[in-house]
């Protein structure tokens, strides 16, 4: 069996990817408060999100 303990950069990852999933569905009550601002932050919530999931260190279960 595989070990499926994760670092908690990927739980803060997969956390703030949630947070920003939550953004997109109010998207449009954003939009009016903060206007363009409002897609910005959602990319660079969705983009934090995406690197701390992904920069997490595995060694290769593949066969040589």
């Amino acid at each position: 069996m595989q070990d499926t303990k994760h670092n908690p950069g990927f739980i803060l990852g997969n956390v703030i990817l949630g947070l920003s999933l939550v953004m997109l569905l109010f998207i449009d009550q954003l939009w009016a408060f903060l206007g363009g601002w409002a897609m910005g932050l959602w990319m660079v919530l969705a983009g934090v999100g995406m690197y701390f999931v992904m920069s997490e260190k595995r060694s290769s279960t593949l066969p040589d």
